[in-house]
C-alpha cells in the first residue's frame, strides 16, 4: 500500500525589499558584514526580479554582467554536450548565488532556467568589485562563495564516479535535506521542483532507474512520496545508503557505470 502524505508547505516565495531585512541574509553576500557595509551593498543590488516557470535567468553565451542571488523558487543550471543533449550541472535554491562560472571569460558557460515561479536579486559585478576594494569582508565572502561552488563540483564528481545508482539517489536526497535545513525549512519534508528526468540527467541515471529506486526506498519505509512532495522517514538508513561505498572502503569495486 502506497503511503500518502500531505504536500509540504515550504514558503520560498516571500520577497524582502532590502539585504539587511532579508531572511536569507546569512546565506548570501551580507553574511558577517556590518550594518553599514550591508547598507552599501544594498545601494547597488537590483532587487526582486521575478520569473515564471520555464523562463531563463541567463543563457549560455550571454555576456556576464552580474551575479544572481536567488530570493525564492529554484533553478536548474545546465549546458549542452557536443551531441546537443542537455547536461544538468546543478540545482539552486534561495540564498544561493548563480553566475560564478562566467567571471573568467565574461560570458556565461551555462544556462539557468527557473523550475517554478522564482525571484532573484542581481548584483552588478563591476560595482561589486569596486565595493570589495573598500569592504574587505565583502571580498572575503565572495571568495568563500566561489570556494563553495568548487566544493560542490568536486562532490558531484565524487558522487558520479564512486557510487552506484541507489547510492547516488540516496546522496542526492541527503544533500537536499541539508540544504533545505540550512534555509531554515524542514530537512525531512520538502518539495522536489525538478522532474525525475532532470534528477536522472544530473545523476547520470535513466528516468526508469530513478523511479525504481524511489519506489524501493518508499516500499522499505525510508521515504514517502506524494506527487512532488518527499518525506524522509529514516534519515539514518538513507545516510547509510548514500555513504555505503565509502564506508566499506571498496570504492574501486563499487558500481561506477551510469546504470546499476
Amino acid at each position: 500500500m502506497v503511503m500518502k502524505i500531505e504536500p509540504a508547505v515550504v514558503d520560498l516565495s516571500r520577497i524582502r525589499v532590502s539585504c539587511d531585512r532579508c531572511h536569507l541574509s546569512s546565506l548570501c553576500l551580507p553574511y558577517s558584514l556590518s550594518p553599514s557595509d550591508i547598507a552599501e551593498i544594498n545601494k547597488i543590488v537590483k532587487h526582486s526580479h521575478t520569473l515564471r516557470r520555464g523562463d531563463f535567468l541567463f543563457r549560455s553565451g550571454n555576456e556576464f554582467s552580474a551575479l544572481y542571488a536567488i530570493r525564492s523558487g529554484s533553478f536548474k543550471v545546465f549546458t549542452y554536450t557536443n551531441d546537443g543533449d542537455e547536461q544538468i550541472l546543478g540545482f539552486y535554491f534561495p540564498g544561493e548565488i548563480i553566475g560564478f562560472d562566467a567571471i573568467n571569460s565574461n560570458n556565461h558557460f551555462s544556462s539557468a532556467l527557473a523550475l517554478e515561479a522564482s525571484s532573484y536579486c542581481a548584483l552588478p559585478f563591476t560595482r561589486l568589485e569596486e565595493l570589495s576594494m573598500s569592504i574587505p569582508g565583502l571580498q572575503h565572502r565572495v571568495l568563500q562563495l566561489m570556494s563553495r561552488e568548487i566544493s560542490h563540483e568536486n562532490e558531484l564528481v565524487t558522487m558520479l564516479c564512486n557510487k552506484n545508482a541507489e547510492e547516488k539517489v540516496g546522496a542526492f536526497l541527503i544533500t537536499l535535506s541539508a540544504r533545505f535545513g540550512l534555509l531554515g525549512y524542514s530537512h525531512t519534508h520538502f518539495k522536489l521542483a525538478m522532474s525525475r528526468q532532470d534528477i536522472g540527467n544530473y545523476l547520470g541515471l535513466s528516468v526508469e532507474t530513478i523511479s525504481r529506486i524511489l519506489g524501493r526506498l518508499q516500499k522499505d519505509n525510508i521515504i514517502a512520496i506524494y506527487n512532488k512532495s518527499v518525506k524522509l522517514l529514516d534519515l539514518d538508513r538513507l545516510a547509510g545508503i548514500s555513504t555505503r561505498c565509502n564506508d566499506m572502503r571498496i570504492a574501486d569495486s563499487c558500481v561506477t557505470p551510469c546504470e546499476s
